[in-house]
């Protein structure tokens, strides 16, 4: 999966030298050749999370960033550093949403293309318990439960195909 447009790294994040691309493990790679050493770019990870409320309507924010600002999509976003899938899916839903939750089970990992990151892999995770007030925040304008038949537009595939996963399980 490639994405056109993605910015390429030109220095070393190790010691700043110029990089140059070569093969590398049979792909062609940026290469530090002061410190002898391939740049690996790997995908960024995010999650995000199907919260379901009692009546079985699905919780979705709407974006108030780039990309995709103003669109409806789950809560959820970036791992930070030394946090796990899941202490990173609730952080972002509480940032998001007010709401503090407790992870029912891992719905799915999907990817989604990005013109900034290239690649970032998203992991699903379903909350069906949870308390708080619903308040949007962070970078969500608004925030509000739909029906699954009456959902909005949804800004990202992987956060359709998580709704989807929950839903055909679910089905009556």
């Amino acid at each position: 999966m490639k994405v056109k447009d993605t910015k390429k790294k030109i220095f070393c994040s190790f010691c700043g030298s110029k990089l140059v691309e070569k093969v590398c493990e049979g792909r062609l790679r940026p290469f530090c050749e002061h410190c002898n050493e391939p740049i690996y770019e790997n995908p960024v990870p995010a999650t995000a999370v199907v919260l379901i409320d009692d009546k079985g309507d699905v919780l979705l924010v709407k974006r108030g960033v780039e990309p995709k600002k103003g669109s409806w999509c789950l809560p959820g976003g970036f791992m930070e550093l030394g946090e796990t899938p899941e202490k990173g899916a609730l952080r972002e839903l509480e940032e998001e949403t007010g709401l503090k939750g407790k992870i029912n089970i891992l719905l799915g990992v999907t990817s989604n293309e990005s013109p900034r990151y290239n690649t970032v892999l998203i992991i699903g995770f379903l909350v069906m318990d949870y308390c708080g007030d619903l308040i949007p925040g962070d970078d969500a304008s608004d925030a509000g439960f739909f029906h699954p038949d009456e959902l909005p537009h949804i800004a990202f595939e992987s956060h359709k195909r998580f709704i989807r996963i929950y839903c055909s399980a679910h089905a009556q």
